[in-house]
Formats: structure tokens, C-alpha cells, sequence
């Protein structure tokens, strides 16, 4: 696929996008689809994700599985990007003892800050292994007070400091959020716009019309432990 077509579909997706937030938030469902065929494993949206979101060095919001595949000396890797799967039915909301974690009438599960004990229960009980506790680690040490580690994050939106437990988001659960932040300003998602390969695709699943429904329809989409029962909506074009 040549590059003009690469940039095309990402203005079909932000035209899709456009359209679904003309929509009351009820009425979108964001979802995802990673082509693995494509994917090469380069970490472009790990690293664009932690640059988007200022996270700390011990939390990944979207992580990409190696698994070596063949045998000696015909090997490969496959990849396996693996953000949060924004499940219909998540796991993760009936164990949170305080509700600090919870889905939206549009479908994203959320975490609120400002609520979450720390308990971990939701780090046990996600089986994608999609969330991380933030343990109040820095990349440096005495220039902490001088670096972009202290900025505010923009997730869910808002402007969150690194302050300690009960003031956010240190020792609070931490996942990803579809970058909610940019798609409610009409901007895709950071790891469909880094992606070196155009392997990540982004829209409203509730859009007859847009790409994103085309994709999940084809016949080698499929879903990650579907048999969980946890209707994730991320799928993957194997």
C-alpha cells in the first residue's frame, strides 16, 4: 500500500470520527482493530502512547507480545499489540470495592483517580493483563522537579499531577483509555497516528458507514479470549 493510500485512511477515520461525535455519547461504541499482519513490531505506539500520556517508566499502556514462531532455522516473530480491550462485559468493574473503575453509556472503561484505593483487586481480574499500579517511580532522580515527569498528564481529559496515593495518579490503577482526551477534540487516538505500519484502525463500531464496521466484519477478524465471556473491543485481523 502505497503512502497516499496510507494517509487516506487516516482522513477516512478522522471523517468517521467527525461523524460519530455529532452523535450523543450514548450512542457511539469506540472499538479498535490491529491488523497483526501488518504489525512489524516496532513499538512506535508503545512509545507514542507514553509520550501522549506522560507515563512513568514501570507503566505501559500498550504493550506488543513477541512470540517466536517456526522452527530452527526457518524462525519469525509475530506480534501482538495489546492495549486495553474495553470490554463489554469487563472483568475488571465487578471487582473494584469502591468504583473508582467503571463503563461509560459509551462503552470505554475508565478509572477514576480520585476514587481508586490501590487495591490491585482489577490488576488480578483483567485476563489481558491491561493494567498497571503506578508505583511513584521517576526516570530520574534529583531533576524529577526539572523534567516533563511532573507535568500534567491529560488523560480522561483532565489535567492530573504526579502527586502521592488519594491525589493522582500515584498508587492508583492505570490503564488504557482509547486516548479519550484527543478522539473527544476530533483526533484520532495516538497509536492509530504513530503506527509505522497503518496497522491500528479506530472509530465508532455503531457506524454502519465507517471503516472501522467494514473492518470487524471481514472474516479473519477475531476477538482475544473471546471465550472469557469479557466481549472485548479490540479485534484482530489475523
Amino acid at each position: 500500500m502505497s503512502s497516499m493510500e496510507d494517509k487516506d485512511i487516516l482522513e477516512i477515520m478522522r471523517a468517521d470520527l467527525q461523524r460519530a461525535l455529532k452523535k450523543p455519547r450514548n450512542q457511539r461504541r469506540w472499538a479498535m482493530v490491529i491488523d497483526t499482519k501488518k504489525c512489524i513490531g516496532c513499538h512506535a505506539c508503545t512509545t507514542g502512547c507514553m509520550s501522549e500520556n506522560l507515563t512513568p517508566p514501570d507503566i505501559h499502556y500498550r504493550t506488543v507480545k513477541e512470540e517466536e514462531v517456526g522452527e530452527y532455522p526457518n524462525t519469525g516473530l509475530k506480534f501482538l499489540p495489546r492495549p486495553c480491550m474495553q470490554c463489554d462485559a469487563p472483568s475488571c468493574t465487578q471487582v473494584c470495592p469502591v468504583t473508582a473503575t467503571y463503563k461509560r453509556d459509551d462503552g470505554l472503561v475508565m478509572i477514576d483517580y480520585e476514587k481508586c484505593i490501590g487495591c490491585r483487586y482489577c490488576l488480578v481480574a483483567c485476563p489481558y493483563g491491561a493494567r498497571s499500579s503506578d508505583t511513584g517511580l521517576y526516570y530520574t532522580g534529583d531533576f524529577r522537579d526539572k523534567t516533563y515527569e511532573v507535568e500534567n498528564s491529560g488523560e480522561y481529559g483532565k489535567n492530573f499531577k504526579r502527586k502521592s496515593h488519594w491525589h493522582s495518579p500515584i498508587g492508583n490503577a492505570r490503564k488504557c483509555h482509547f486516548c479519550i482526551h484527543r478522539v473527544e477534540k476530533g483526533e484520532l487516538t495516538r497509536c492509530t497516528t504513530t503506527c509505522l505500519a497503518h496497522a491500528n484502525y479506530f472509530g465508532d463500531i455503531n457506524d454502519p458507514q465507517a471503516l472501522i464496521t467494514k473492518l470487524v466484519s471481514k472474516p479473519n477478524a477475531i476477538l482475544y479470549k473471546e471465550e472469557l465471556g469479557t466481549k472485548p473491543m479490540v479485534f484482530y485481523l489475523v
